[in-house]
């Protein structure tokens, strides 16, 4: 048995509940264990967070994949051959990232240190015997694509340079599988995030079989804002064979409680009603084995 757990975003007695409940199963972490966010109602702690997971890990005790926010912070604190930062320090993304900042600084030894571990022990996808795990999105193309240069699905530091401004294919793979699918919206069409941003694109489900605008959008508060038609043909998913293990994401911030919408893969990821999956080798995904953690 494993026991999938999502997103822990620095909150040390999120990881903590979620470990105990994981008791006599293997945990199997989604990535995203840094950058609490600045509405973040807990105090976070990257560092203690990272050395839990990095123990289980190194061990051999826990599975582990890499998150946008790893991948992320891997390019913040590292230049290119130009001399600009990989990630830009914008004002947007110190703030994203400001937690990890907070406690390890910027480029300093301990946080080249933790990011390059993030390189070495996390890879990009996990395939296990009857089961996936990916931070947001199997795409079988892509991982194909991945593959082919890194068979075990981790990156190296000369990878990073074309993933950090997406300028082949392989680096537009890297951004698909770890920060899904966004698609613009028709012109003329637009909506409102949940910190009131207007914004023209928006995330789109993989897993789900709707065919609208509204029924594959994620993480937009108010559905009616988007058209009610048809998406555009550049939004195919590759076709899944019906043999095919379950998948298990996180990072798509799913608002109400935690549900199944497809019995071949699962959203973990609900900050506001924190939930795991204790999975028993079955090959369709049941309601029974979604769990919700208990308030810390």
């Amino acid at each position: 048995m494993i026991t999938v757990i999502p997103d822990i975003h620095a909150d040390p007695r999120l990881l903590e509940a979620s470990l105990s409940m994981a008791a006599g199963s293997m945990p199997a972490f989604l990535g995203d264990f840094i950058d609490a966010g600045a509405t973040a109602s807990y105090k976070p702690d990257d560092a203690a967070v990272l050395s839990s997971v990095r123990r289980l890990v190194d061990a051999g005790e826990a599975l582990a994949v890499m998150g946008n926010h790893e991948l992320n912070a891997i390019l913040f604190h590292r230049k290119g051959s130009d001399g600009r930062w990989l990630r830009a320090h914008s004002d947007k993304n110190c703030k994203q990232h400001r937690s990890f900042i907070d406690a390890l600084g910027i480029a300093t030894p301990a946080a080249l240190e933790w990011t390059g571990w993030f390189l070495s022990a996390l890879p990009l996808w996990h395939e296990g015997e009857g089961f996936r795990l990916v931070h947001a999105c199997w795409s079988e193309p892509d991982i194909a694509l991945i593959r082919a240069r890194r068979p075990d699905g981790r990156l190296r530091l000369e990878d990073l340079p074309e993933i950090a401004d997406e300028s082949t294919d392989f680096g537009r793979a890297v951004k698909l599988i770890t920060s899904g699918r966004e698609e613009l919206l028709p012109e003329g069409r637009s909506f409102r995030d949940k910190n009131g941003h207007l914004r023209r694109h928006v995330r789109l489900s993989w897993w789900r079989q709707g065919h609208s605008w509204r029924d594959a959008a994620l993480s937009v508060p108010d559905p009616e804002e988007l058209p009610d038609s048809p998406l555009p043909a550049s939004f195919t998913p590759a076709p899944r064979p019906a043999d095919a293990p379950p998948v298990f994401v996180g990072h798509y911030k799913m608002d109400g409680v935690p549900r199944l919408e497809a019995d071949h893969a699962v959203c973990l990821d609900y900050p506001h009603a924190p939930c795991l999956y204790r999975w028993r080798g079955e090959a369709r995904l049941v309601g029974e084995n979604l769990h919700v953690v208990p308030s810390q």
